[in-house]
C-alpha cells in the first residue's frame, strides 16, 4: 500500500515481476523485450498473428526500414521513426504521427484516433491496405525530409 495525501491507496502487485501498480491487472512488461520477435511472443496468443501481419505489412511498405524497440514498443525506423505499434487489451495502437493521422483523416473517419495514434480495434477487421498506405506516406515524407 502507498500513502497519499488523500489517504491510503491499495496497489496491485504483479505476481511475476512484483512491481506495484494503481490498476489491478495493469498491462505491462515484466521484462523489457529486446526485439520485435520477443515483443510479439510476449502478447496474448490471439493477438500475435495480428501483430505479425501488421509487421509484415509495414516491412513490405517500407522494405528499407529497420526494427527496434523504443519506449517498449516495436518501432520501424528509416532515417527516423516511421511508425510504432503496441498491443493493448482491446486494440492495437498504430502510431504514425500527427501529420499522417491528419493526412488520412477521411479514411480514418471510422477509427478512434488521438495525437498521432490510430486504434485498430481487435474486434474489427484489420485494414492492411490502409496501414500500408500510411507507411508508404510516412516513408515518402521521411526520406525526402532534411536531416
Amino acid at each position: 500500500m502507498l500513502k497519499s495525501r488523500k489517504g491510503t491507496n491499495t496497489m496491485w502487485t504483479c505476481p511475476k515481476c512484483k512491481r506495484a501498480f494503481k490498476n489491478t491487472n495493469q498491462n505491462h512488461f515484466c521484462v523489457k523485450p529486446e526485439n520485435v520477435d520477443e515483443y510479439i511472443a510476449a502478447q496474448a496468443p490471439e493477438v500475435q498473428p495480428l501483430l505479425q501481419q501488421i509487421r509484415d505489412t509495414i516491412r513490405a511498405a517500407a522494405p528499407d526500414c529497420t526494427e527496434k524497440i523504443s519506449q517498449h514498443m516495436p518501432t520501424f525506423w528509416q532515417k527516423k521513426n516511421l511508425v510504432q505499434i503496441a498491443a493493448h487489451k482491446s486494440h492495437i495502437g498504430f502510431y504514425p504521427g500527427d501529420e499522417a493521422v491528419l493526412a488520412f483523416a477521411e479514411r480514418l473517419a471510422d477509427y478512434k484516433t488521438n495525437k498521432g495514434c490510430i486504434h485498430l480495434m481487435l474486434d474489427q477487421p484489420m485494414d492492411y491496405d490502409l496501414i500500408a498506405d500510411i507507411v508508404r506516406w510516412r516513408v515518402s515524407h521521411v526520406v525526402g525530409a532534411p536531416k
